[in-house]
This record gives structure tokens, sequence and C-alpha cells, in this order.
């Protein structure tokens, strides 16, 4: 069975921009990777950067969806955002060019509107561990949704320069945002 011509649209672009880059990725580039004429992508998106909008939404979901599925483990909620901010830098570490075209890499607006929701939705997520970390008493009361701000702001600021450059020391950089995360959010070591 054939893959269908949006997905293998979405799939090319995505392989172009984790290969070059949001900024390398034409339209001819795109559609000569997913074997179509130009003019078939406009027929599946309004816009190449409605397409964009949709692949950051594609493929954002499922960072924020691998993000909750390791809250979900074993170990108090601090225990549990550690795992996700790991769960998060790892795959970000595990694909440089594609996390820093999702996390830092100038795009159109509409792909940055996208991104700031996504934002929001990992610091919600984050938020929501706070928020069982002060009732099960690991951590002071605060404004959760401030400091899950942080958080991920810090997360992502201390991943850009490694995704830019290669992580030497991929380990030591993930252990050093787990002990960033407990910290921030006031769990000490």
């Amino acid at each position: 069975m054939s893959v269908p011509t949006r997905e293998r649209l979405l799939a090319a672009t995505s392989a172009v921009v984790a290969a070059e880059g949001y900024g390398a990725a034409s339209v001819s580039r795109i559609t000569a990777r997913a074997g179509v004429a130009a003019g078939t992508l406009y027929r599946h998106f309004e816009s190449k950067e409605a397409m964009f909008v949709e692949l950051f939404r594609e493929l954002c979901g499922r960072e924020v969806e691998a993000m909750r599925r390791a809250s979900l483990g074993a170990g108090s909620p601090l225990d549990r955002l550690e795992a996700a901010i790991e769960t998060f830098a790892r795959r970000a570490l595990a694909e440089p060019r594609l996390a820093w075209a999702l996390l830092a890499e100038p795009v159109d607006p509409a792909v940055d509107a996208e991104r700031l929701e996504y934002r929001r939705r990992y610091r919600r997520l984050v938020a929501e561990l706070l928020e069982e970390a002060c009732e099960a008493g690991e951590i002071a009361e605060a404004d959760n949704d401030v400091l899950a701000a942080a958080i991920i702001g810090g997360v992502g600021e201390a991943l850009v320069g490694p995704l830019a450059g290669g992580a030497p020391q991929p380990d030591k950089l993930v252990a050093d945002l787990r002990t960033f995360t407990r910290r921030a959010a006031g769990g000490g070591q």
C-alpha cells in the first residue's frame, strides 16, 4: 500500500529539516525528496508555511507525549519531573538538527506561534508535576506556572548551545539538567 502524498510530503519535510534545518527546507528540496512535483505540495497544503505548521504540530505533539509518558513512571512527583525533562533532553540530543529547528531556529511567524503553543503545553505538564510535588510536601507552595515556565526556558536555553554544536558529554548534560530541574523546583539536591 502506498503512503498518501500528504504524509509523504510531511515525512520529506521532516527529513530535510532534520538533516539541514528549517531554513534549507525549500519547496524544491521537499518535493524532490517526496518524489512529487512542486505544485503537488500546494494541492495538499494551503502554503509552505501551513505545511510547516502541521509538521511542527505533529513533531512537538510527539515530544509532549513522550514527556507525558515519562512523567507517569514510578517515583515521587519530582522524580517524575526529572524523568520528563531527561526524556525531553535525550530526545533533543538524539536529533540535534531537528531539535534546533523545533526550539530555536528562526522560523516563519505562523510556525513560531505553533512553537509557542507547544511551549505552553510543556509548561502545563511541568506545572502539573510541580502541583503534585506541592501536594506531596516535596516543595513549598509557589506560582507553579511561573516556575514551570522558568524550568522549560532554562532547559531549552541549556540545550541550545549543545544542539548547535554537538554535546560532547550528553550524559553529563542530562544529569546536570535533572539537578537543575530539582533545584529550580525547590527540591534541593
